[in-house]
């Protein structure tokens, strides 16, 4: 029998459910042995719920092939025989907040991909490298929940993935006011060219809920733990453009940054490159070697070239130059489904299970 932790996935027919079946195709520490979908897919095999709609590169994991989907909304049904749940569903924001808060209450953690919780005040929004102390926050979430080993975790939105990382490690510097426009791939969106031929050769100046999401998020993300809440930071203000560009995979940012300190290009380049986290002191199995990578080529980074650095897990960092009316500016880029999507949620899960708080039941 194996020893690695179960794992049901909610909403595993959509492209980041997929996306998390790909990843944990042979993961040294979790196995797939749960799907759960819409009312409409269960009781097919996850092969048949797909169709022809599987959108990750190869083939469907034989492991998970003929699993029966679960319907889920049969909460009970569906964590019954799993140790945790990892949630791409594709509901409403209240539908959301209530099945995950129900999943955790049957004393099964939930990470999620979704929006819906991020700003709940006790739950935790992490991106591993950086804000790992915020899972102190989950025993407060415990008790407003009632749950023994139940809670949910959350990860960020995919567009802060690009700059957020940099602005990290030059905190010592005290960045203070941002200026970020992103590029989005239309992954972000859950699609492809087949299924949104409009697209191609198209720029949308618009995404709904992006740039409000892309301003805040990054300041919970650095906030403190308070009364058991999480209290967002205040000491930077962010203002963002988010447009969708016609690639499939990547986010790209372009950034502008003034800093309350003086720091030289040497500096800032010697701290994008020496950053590192928890998961890299733990070795977490989907956890980037070189979190973040400082490209010196005036071209660079580019997503043909630099989306899937370090498996899609790390972030590319290039353009790095003095500005005319700020400080300093740069170009970021980063895979928006694996390390802003799945790839970070499993991380995540990663994080929680090395920390004690996923288990066996």
């Amino acid at each position: 029998m194996s020893d690695k932790l179960k794992v049901a996935v909610l909403g595993g027919t959509g492209m980041v459910g997929q996306r998390f079946i790909s990843i944990l195709n042979n993961h040294p520490w979790f196995e797939v042995t749960t799907v759960a979908a819409s009312p409409r897919s269960a009781g097919q095999t996850y092969e048949e719920a797909v169709g022809g709609r599987w959108k990750m590169d190869g083939e469907i994991p034989a492991s998970v092939k003929n699993l029966v989907v679960k319907d889920v909304t049969d909460v009970k049904g569906v964590s019954a025989d799993v140790d945790f749940v990892l949630s791409a569903v594709n509901m409403s924001k209240d539908e959301i907040k209530h099945i995950e808060e129900e999943y955790a209450k049957t004393e099964t953690p939930v990470v999620s991909n979704n929006s819906a919780h991020r700003w709940t005040p006790d739950v935790p929004m992490i991106i591993p490298e950086i804000n790992p102390d915020h899972m102190d926050v989950i025993e407060f979430q415990k008790k407003r929940l009632g749950t023994t080993n139940g809670f949910i975790a959350v990860k960020p939105n995919c567009s802060i993935q690009s700059y957020t990382p940099a602005l990290t490690a030059w905190k010592e510097f005290e960045p203070y006011e941002v200026v970020a426009t992103t590029y989005q791939a239309i992954s972000g969106a859950g699609k492809n060219f087949e299924e949104w031929p409009e697209m191609v050769g198209n720029v949308i100046p618009f995404i709904s809920g992006e740039e409000e999401k892309s301003e805040k998020e990054p300041l919970r993300i650095w906030g403190k733990i308070e009364n058991g809440v999480i209290v967002p930071a205040d000491d930077v203000k962010i203002t963002c453009q988010c447009i969708r560009i016609p690639v499939l995979y990547g986010h790209t940012a372009a950034a502008f940054v003034k800093f309350k300190k003086n720091p030289t290009k040497e500096q800032l380049i010697e701290k994008l490159e020496n950053f590192k986290g928890l998961p890299q002191e733990l070795g977490l199995p989907s956890a980037p070697k070189q979190f973040i990578q400082y490209m010196q080529e005036d071209n660079r980074p580019q997503i043909t070239l630099d989306v899937n650095y370090e498996n899609g897990m790390g972030v590319s960092i290039g353009r790095l130059r003095e500005d005319t009316i700020y400080d300093w500016k740069f170009v970021g880029l980063s895979h928006n489904t694996l390390r802003g999507a799945a790839g970070g949620a499993v991380e995540c899960a990663e994080l929680l299970k090395a920390s004690g708080y996923i288990n066996k039941k």
